[in-house]
Parts: C-alpha cells; structure tokens; sequence
C-alpha cells in the first residue's frame, strides 16, 4: 500500500492579503457573485453611502449617471466624505475610506445612527473591482479630487478647485478582468432606485442612461414614501379602503413606518425592510406586524358579533388580498437567514406589533362600515381555503419520482436527474404529437395543454386547483404551489412554454406566466422558466439552403439581400412543421432561441399581471392605447 504523503503546512503557508488583494482574489465573498447581480450591487453600494446620508439629514437629492463609456457615476449633497488627514494613518479619510477594509464611519455610532451598509466595506469593495474609480469631493469651500486604478491610488487626494457645494461624487468602471459582463442594465438599477425612494419620502432620485442614440431619465421623489408604494401596487384593483392606513412612529434610535390597503385581488403581498434592505425572508419586524393585523381584524369580528363563540380567522385568512409595506430604521441592524435578508433583532418584535395593533384598531373602530366589509371577506377566505386544501392534496406528489402519479398527457424524459432535464409545455394536442416525435427523449419531456388554461388572475385557489390544465402541470414539475412549494423537488430545470408565433399563442403564454408568477413565483425568480422560439417564416431561393426567419424585421432584411426573388412559407401554427422542422428550428440545443423570463421588479410585474389580467378591461384599453405604437406588424 502507497505511503500517503501529508502536505506540508506551516507558517510559511499562512498569507496575510494586504489591502485590497482579498477582494480582488475572493470577490464573491464580498459581492456576493461575480455575474449580473454582483455587478449591480456594485452600484448599490455606492448609492447607499448617499441614502445614509439621506438618513442623517444632510441629504435630499441622488444622481445616478450611467455614462457613454459604461462607467456609473453616484452623486450626493451630503456632507462629502471627510478631506482631512486621519490622524493615526497619517493618509486623508478619503483615501483611507477606498483602500482600508472596514474603515468607515458607521461603527461608532458617532457619524451615522442608522445605516444600511451591512459590513462598512461599500467603497473600498468597489474601488477594488473597479478598472479605475475617480472620488470628487466638495467640502470646505473646495473640490478635491482622487484616481484609483483597480484600487490603487495614483496620487493623493488634491484640491483641483473651488466649491461653494459640499456632497460627493464616486464614478467608477468595473474591471472586465472581474465581473462576466461590464454592461450596466438600466431597469435594474432603475427598480432598486425607486424602491430606496418609496423607502425616504422626500429624497429625490435622479437616474439618467447616456448610452445609445437617445438618453434616458427618471426622476423619483415620493412625499408620502411608502403610502404611494402601497398606493401604487395597487393600480390594477379596486381597494377597499379610499387610502392605505399609514403609521410613523420616530424614536432616539428606530423608526417603525407601515401602510396597509385591501384590494379586490386573492393575493398577499406584504413588502418589508429594514434600514432600506429589502427583507425577503421576513423577520422580527415582520412577525409583529401579521401577528398584530390577525388580532386586530379577529377583535374587530367579534365587537361587530360576525365571529361568534370560538369562530376565528387565520393570520392566511385575514392576509388575503393584502398590500402592505412595513419599513423600521434601526441602530445595529442583525441580518440573518439563508441570504443575509432576515431580521434578527428581538427588540423589534414587540414595538411593530403595539404599533400595528393600536393604529389599525382605531382604523377599523372609526370606520366600522370599512371594518365590517374586510371580516366578511376574510371570512370568504377562509371558506375557500378550507376547499383548497382538500383539492390540493389531490394534486400533491408523494414522492419526487412516483411515476404512477404522473399526467397521462405527460411524455416523461427517460434521465431522471432535475438538472439535465426540461419540459416543454406545448399549445394543444396536434404540436403536442410533434413535438413528442421530434423530440430528445432523453432529457426533454413533452406536455399538451388543451386550450387556455384558467385565468388564475381572476380565481381563487380552490377554482385554481380544479382545473385539470393547472393540475397536470403541478403533478408533472413535482414542487408543490404556494406554502408547499419546494424548489428542491423540481423535476425540470429548464421549464419551456412553447406556443404559436400568433396573437393566441401569446394569450395562452401569459396566462401561464400568470400561473407561475401567482403560484410558483421562484422558478421566475431562479431563472427556471423559458419562452420558445419558433420561426414565423421558412424562406426558400434558389440556389441557396433554406433559412428560417423569426421576425418580421429579419423578414425585410432578407428580402433585400435577395431583391425579393424569395419564396415565403408562413408558419401559422407548431402543428404545421413537421418533427424535423421542430427539432431544428425550435428545440434543438445546439440551433435553437430560449428566452430566459426573469424578473428584475416585482413590483412592476405584479402591477402588470394585474392590469393585463385582473377584472378592469378600462386599464387594459388604457395600456394597449399607450403601447400600441410598440406593434410593427399585427398578423390577425
């Protein structure tokens, strides 16, 4: 038997990384990620020295530029970050602010109360991931002015002019050498600027993209904050309340803000933060507020004698049909939880609760007419919850591989490893068969749906799950809906819609969509879901290989190369390609398009899924009249 041969391990291979070199070597551990969402939060990072500036009350406008060369400029008019030089570095707070690991003035407590920098490393972690980042800082009747070249400075701080101004302007462009891709997308940056300006009434955001031929701009300043967030989620319902209920309680050391407003829908939507960091997982924050806002409305049924004796309302009843946002500022945030997204302070817990319970049960007390309509209500939910659960253990799979309880419909992949494997949902039986016979049995799973599926906009749960559509499509992805969902138990990495290239294969596409937004969210939100791609024309001209066009643009584009000698076969359904047309053109790996359906704002997209599909055809006439210019051609 071999020797085995320990490695040497000693002091000579302890390394200490000087400066920024840990960065730069383990960015990830920094950032997060080195892809699209690690080179946005590089953005964010900056943005947010400026809102807590914003927060200490030296802070009322941030521009953000992104600017014709791909850097991204942040510009403050807080204070500026301190000139002078630190006087046990014997280097300016400038410099030592974009070269020092967790130098900042966040720990003490001195310059900032509030804070949403999780680690204090903002500046420092950008400037090492940047090719070059310039510092311009007015202050002291100067502008003083820095270059760093991927994190190195390449001179001290300097005063360059005169300044009646005081703030700071970071301009930095990403190292190519870094990050996947240096290209900044505007809609990403643009969601998170308009969030951090429902979150800080009264600060104006500006956003300006000079790339391309034309520049784009928004300006975002709302001064009732998190009332117009609620206000604005709200857009495509009718609201039981005239305005959300809003509370703000200011403290030495918290700020406690929330807003509350039903609307006609059967979803929840509750929005938490703290210290402007959205809590996804939830928190001690959120806990007060649901378990204060069931009691509240369960205390309102029993003084208006709906609910009697030991009749009660779940913390699910009472939030159906709920948009809310619960925001606290608070000092020495802890951040929990799988993503760092979950708060942890106890001592938040019990003041949102008293705070909830006490505004919103003079609410409800003041307004019984209002008080009585939402009971009632949560009570209708109640009842179809109770229906829901019965049908829904019709449809929940007892094992991730139990092929007997799979949809007869379903042509199954022979792998069974998640990973490999996708599933093409097919509009109707005819390109169903096709693309069963064209397909890789290997890794590709084939599943006809017959018709449009039920709009699930417009139903609750229990209507949801009896539609045979809806439930062949939750037996065959295996993960459950809702509170059962558990991604881990997906049986297809890859979940494909593949409809006809026509106003009808469109319809039936967002009604899906609406299905997984609605009820499986995180497959969108994980980057599981995709749109096919199919060609609108074949076009054939002699003496040359056939080629397939998928727009009318490319259409006219051929017909030029070719002086229109061409001969056009318009596919006006799936079913009319035959299996090997399918293959090539649609699901072949190595030729075919995918369109990735992500979610950079769930906000927007749940505005949209309400104007596009809810019970108000006057805000669908409304936004085909402001986008019908966005048609080229309508093939009817």
């Amino acid at each position: 038997m071999a020797e085995k041969v320990q490695g040497e391990y000693g002091q000579e291979q302890i390394q200490v990384l000087e400066g920024l070199e840990p960065v730069r070597r383990r960015p990830g551990m920094y950032i997060g990620s080195t892809d699209e969402r690690g080179l946005h939060h590089l953005v964010q990072e900056i943005v947010d020295n400026s809102i807590d500036e914003a927060l200490a009350g030296y802070c009322d406008t941030i521009t953000v530029t992104i600017n014709r060369e791909g850097s991204v400029s942040v510009t403050d008019n807080g204070r500026g970050i301190p000139t002078g030089i630190h006087p046990k570095e014997g280097i300016s707070s400038v410099e030592l602010v974009l070269t020092k690991l967790h130098a900042g003035g966040k720990f003490g407590g001195g310059g900032y109360k509030i804070s949403g920098g999780l680690h204090g490393v903002g500046l420092s972690v950008v400037n090492a991931l940047s090719e070059w980042l310039e510092v311009e800082v007015c202050q002291n009747g100067h502008l003083y002015k820095q270059i760093y070249n991927r994190g190195v400075p390449q001179r001290a701080l300097a005063i360059v002019g005169d300044s009646d101004k005081t703030g700071t302007k970071v301009t930095f462009y990403p190292d190519s050498e870094i990050f996947d891709s240096i290209v900044f997308n505007y809609d990403t940056i643009k969601s998170r600027l308009r969030e951090l300006a429902y979150l800080n009434k009264g600060l104006t955001i500006r956003l300006t993209d000079l790339r391309g031929e034309k520049e784009k701009s928004d300006t975002f300043r709302y001064d009732g904050g998190i009332l117009e967030f609620v206000e604005d989620t709200n857009r495509g319902n009718t609201v039981l309340f005239d305005r959300p209920v809003y509370f703000e309680e200011v403290t030495s050391d918290t700020v406690i803000e929330f807003a509350i407003q039903y609307n006609d829908s059967y979803n929840e939507q509750i929005f938490s933060f703290a210290n402007n960091i959205h809590t996804i997982e939830g928190g001690t924050h959120l806990d007060g507020f649901k378990t204060a806002l069931t009691k509240v409305i369960n205390d309102a049924g029993k003084r208006l004698n709906i609910l009697k004796g030991e009749e009660k309302l779940s913390g699910e009843d009472v939030r159906e049909g709920i948009s809310a946002v619960i925001s606290v500022k608070l000092t020495e945030a802890q951040f929990e939880g799988q993503t760092k997204t979950k708060l942890g302070n106890s001592s938040m817990r019990a003041p949102v609760q008293k705070a909830v319970a006490e505004k919103l049960g003079t609410y409800l007390e003041e307004h019984p007419a209002q008080a009585r309509e939402l009971v009632l209500r949560c009570l209708t939910a109640q009842k179809a919850k109770e229906a829901a659960r019965n049908a829904r253990e019709l449809t929940r799979r007892k094992g991730v591989l139990e092929s007997t309880t799979l949809p007869g419909k379903l042509a199954d992949c022979s792998d069974k490893r998640p990973e490999l494997c996708e599933i093409y949902i097919v509009e109707g039986d005819s390109a169903g068969g096709t693309a069963k016979q064209g397909r890789d049995r290997r890794f590709q799973a084939i599943l006809p749906l017959r018709g449009k599926i039920l709009n699930v906009e417009k139903v609750r749960i229990n209507r949801v799950l009896e539609n045979e559509e809806i439930k062949s499509m939750i037996t065959a992805f295996g993960c459950g809906i809702q509170d059962d969902f558990d991604e881990s138990k997906l049986r297809y990495d890859r979940i494909i819609s593949m409809t006809d290239a026509d106003v009808d294969g469109s319809h039936i596409r967002i009604l899906f969509l609406t299905f997984l937004f609605r009820y499986m969210r995180p497959l969108i939100e994980h980057g599981h879901v995709y749109s096919a791609m199919p060609p609108l024309y074949r076009a054939s001209v002699k003496g040359k290989d056939d080629v397939y066009l998928y727009t009318e643009d490319e259409k006219k584009l051929y017909d030029l190369e070719n002086n229109n000698k061409v001969e056009y076969q318009r596919y006006k359904g799936l079913g009319e390609m035959s299996t090997e047309q399918l293959w090539e053109t649609t699901m072949n790996p190595a030729t075919r398009t995918l369109v990735r359906i992500t979610m950079n704002d769930a906000v927007e997209a749940d505005n949209m899924f309400s104007i596009l599909m809810g019970e108000k055809p006057e805000l669908r006439r409304q936004f085909i009249a402001e986008n019908a210019n966005l048609v080229k051609d309508l093939d009817i």
